[in-house]
């Protein structure tokens, strides 16, 4: 794999694809050709000022920015909100070359969708990353459209390997992988919340309690993570016999949490097949 990343063209860098492109600044990656983004308005295009290598462009400025963006990049990745991408394709489409990699970075949207506008023959690969990924900690599923290579996923691949771990997964898994991984960080606050009311219960202060509780997830995770051991495993090693953990993890698992995650997810992807059909 080469050691450097063409040139890129993030068009509606939010927060997202902001993330990404700072991502890739951070990580020390040279980008071939540079990297190019478009946002509608000058005060956000204006937050990516004084980055090095990176030209922002406000649309507000210049209309025709999206196609001049485009137009000298290999990999162009498309934030805009969902409901605004079949315009943005429309704009894009004939300022495309023929190893132009398109990658989605807009939920919901299908790689037919795509298709559709960009022809069958365009490179697309559907991404869906999480918010992990502002801080490099993040997890991006990838699915390849049919005229989408090999060598072009391993280096979408690598582009997303700068803000956190990539899975590869056919697109009838993406909804599922959005459930998990995308809506996964909202599962892990509510747990810190509720443990934090249960200490607030046990008469710790808020900013006590907000200390242990989030400390404690954080170096749990920590833990996982330089240890490389199965958390069941570490779970194990917390879980004196007979002592005050094991009688906690009971009571945890007498409320069918296996149960109610299943469900949980189970509804997300519910809602994410509405989504999709427009619901």
């Amino acid at each position: 794999m080469a050691d450097s990343l063409p040139s890129l063209a993030f068009l509606g860098a939010g927060s997202m694809g902001g993330a990404i492109l700072r991502g890739v600044l951070a990580s020390g990656v040279p980008v071939d050709g540079g990297i190019t983004a478009t946002n509608r308005t000058t005060e956000k295009a204006a937050s990516f000022d004084g980055l090095d290598g990176v030209t922002s462009i406000a649309l507000s400025e210049r209309p025709e920015g999206n196609a001049e963006a485009v137009s000298g990049a290999r990999i162009v990745l498309v934030g805009v909100k969902p409901a605004m991408v079949p315009e943005l394709l429309r704009e894009i489409a004939p300022h495309l070359t023929a190893d132009t990699i398109v990658v989605s970075l807009a939920a919901g949207v299908t790689l037919q969708t795509f298709a559709d506008h960009l022809g069958t023959g365009a490179r697309v690969i559907r991404s869906m990353p999480n918010t992990p990924s502002t801080v490099r900690k993040g997890v991006t599923g990838l699915a390849a459209g049919a005229a989408a290579t090999a060598d072009d996923v391993a280096l979408v691949r690598r582009l997303f390997e700068t803000v956190g771990a990539v899975i590869e997964v056919p697109e009838s898994q993406i909804d599922a992988l959005s459930t998990i991984s995308g809506s996964g960080p909202a599962y892990v606050f509510l747990l810190i919340e509720e443990v934090t009311t249960a200490a607030i219960g046990m008469g710790f202060t808020e900013a006590d309690a907000r200390l242990m509780v989030e400390q404690t997830f954080i170096g749990a995770t920590a833990l996982l993570d330089a240890s490389g051991e199965d958390p069941a495993e570490l779970r194990r090693r917390v879980t004196s016999p007979k002592g005050t953990t094991e009688r906690a993890v009971a009571v945890l698992q007498d409320a069918h949490l296996d149960r109610t995650f299943a469900e949980a997810a189970a509804a997300a992807l519910a809602r994410a097949k509405e989504l999709a059909a427009g619901a």
